[in-house]
């Protein structure tokens, strides 16, 4: 290796720390200016190489100087964390290694099925054999490859070969889940050719969680209808309001009524971590699948997500394909990672999660879980005694979700509030103090923190009420202007 690469290693070692560094003190984000946009947008493929020094140079002065903000302890919005150092580190040393995960006899493969395990150690799902899991994009992906393991499932419990014959002379395949679940369902079930109107919308009990006694009600509609339901998806974490639904009854449920139980815990299934929450979790541990982001609450580096399965030989069944160059030569016989998904060629995302979990261990994790969470019932508080904010669901996890009172209860000051809550994201973001984003939830137009940085302080909480209220005042007074 040259003597150029070790000091631009070197010089972006010293480039990242400094970023991170100056984080907390920067603005939490604000727009790029046009002409530093349209230097990106426009960027000349050159013809001659540029010496790692430049390169190192534009990373400087065009990227780190306009972020997302997420590694920001003021950005509470969507479900981005910020990363964690030893995942940052493990990344470099990961990119330099570059093999494919896809299986063999090498560190990043043994790795990733024991970084597999400490992820469902960690959340309580089933560890060992016959229960497994792989590591993907995201709980996205992560999500296409449980259904399609439920989807297999079906269709051979009817005598149906579906990999050969595919979805045809099948009864139309139904699955049911929540107005709040997470749209990455509807994808996976759209993409696997179930058809979206298949995908039932269950209603929820008043705390707002999936209905077991609407869900066997509607399974019961469907099967008498000729239909076949198949799947049933409950979530740990909610995106809008971060709600856990009752898992011990669904389980209960799909058991007796031969379903299988997909668990969405994307970004709150390691909401268990936290003993004051982990109660409503209970059950949790009995579904079929769980599909979650180390790259969410956990602050592994982009992108990293967790398929875990109860019974590994259920994804192995919908995905497996071995040509003749990829025959099993492993002691085990566990096979290859690209048999249990979608990749063949996959990156060497178990490293970084190895040092982030490492890192920390178990008990820093819980902690910094249990910090947030307590950061988001503090939130509460504070938005519940101010006069002008309604909390509009309880905190469960760490997101929260509130917004702007309407004036007075009649229809006209209604929308007129439905409209303020939906510009104040946008208006808060660009004053660069906290970063906010917006949602809907029972048909309201609302704020959503989602904390997931121990860095954050309740100083941070009352700034972000503070500029909450402040955005409402000046959005109020632009449309008294107009």
């Amino acid at each position: 290796m040259s003597e150029d690469f070790r000091t631009a290693a070197h010089r972006a070692a010293d480039l990242v720390s400094d970023y991170l560094a100056a984080v907390p003190a920067a603005p939490v984000w604000q727009p790029m200016p046009t002409a530093a946009r349209e230097a990106l947008l426009t960027l000349p493929l050159p013809t001659e190489g540029t010496p790692l020094p430049e390169l190192l140079a534009t990373v400087e002065q065009q990227i780190l100087t306009a972020p997302m903000g997420n590694g920001h302890p003021r950005f509470f919005g969507w479900v981005n964390s910020a990363p964690a150092p030893a995942g940052v580190l493990a990344t470099l040393a990961a990119a330099a290694m570059n093999p494919s995960s896809a299986g063999g006899d090498h560190a990043d493969v043994h790795l990733e099925r024991a970084t597999v395990r400490w992820i469902a150690e960690l959340v309580g799902f089933p560890a060992t054999a016959p229960a497994g899991g792989i590591l993907t994009s995201g709980t996205s992906m992560a999500t296409i490859l449980c259904v399609a393991a439920a989807r297999h499932r079906a269709a051979a419990r009817l005598g149906h070969d579906l990999r050969a014959d595919g979805l045809a002379g099948l009864p139309p395949f139904t699955a049911y889940a929540t107005a709040e679940t997470h749209s990455c369902v509807r994808k996976a079930v759209e993409l696997l050719g179930l058809g979206s109107r298949h995908l039932r919308t269950v209603a929820t009990t008043p705390d707002g969680l999936l209905d077991p006694a609407a869900l066997a009600e509607a399974v019961a509609a469907d099967r008498a209808a000729g239909l076949h339901p198949f799947l049933v998806v409950a979530s740990a974490g909610t995106v809008g309001t971060g709600a856990v639904d009752a898992f011990d009854p669904l389980a209960d449920l799909c058991a007796a009524e031969g379903l299988w139980l997909h668990v969405d815990g994307a970004y709150g299934a390691f909401g268990v971590l936290d003993e004051a929450v982990a109660e409503q979790y209970a059950g949790m541990d009995r579904a079929d699948s769980l599909a979650l982001d180390p790259h969410k609450w956990l602050g592994v580096p982009v992108d990293c997500g967790c398929a875990l399965v109860r019974d590994a030989a259920a994804l192995r069944a919908a995905f497996s394909l071995v040509p003749s160059y990829l025959r099993d030569e492993s002691a085990d016989g566990f096979g290859w990672f690209s048999e249990y998904g979608m990749e063949q060629t996959r990156p060497f995302r178990a490293l970084k999660v190895w040092a982030t979990i490492a890192h920390r261990g178990r008990a820093g994790i819980a902690a910094d879980i249990a910090t947030c969470t307590a950061l988001a019932r503090r939130l509460g508080e504070l938005v519940q005694a101010e006069p002008a904010l309604e909390l509009l669901a309880p905190v469960r996890t760490s997101i929260v979700a509130f917004r702007v009172r309407a004036e007075s209860e009649t229809a006209a000051a209604a929308a007129a509030a439905d409209a303020l809550n939906r510009a104040l994201p946008a208006t808060v973001q660009q004053r660069g103090n906290v970063f906010v984003t917006g949602a809907v939830y029972e048909g309201k137009e609302l704020l959503r923190a989602c904390l997931l940085n121990a860095a954050t302080t309740e100083q941070d909480l009352k700034l972000l009420v503070t500029e909450v209220l402040a955005a409402a005042d000046d959005l109020r007074g632009r449309r008294v202007e107009s």
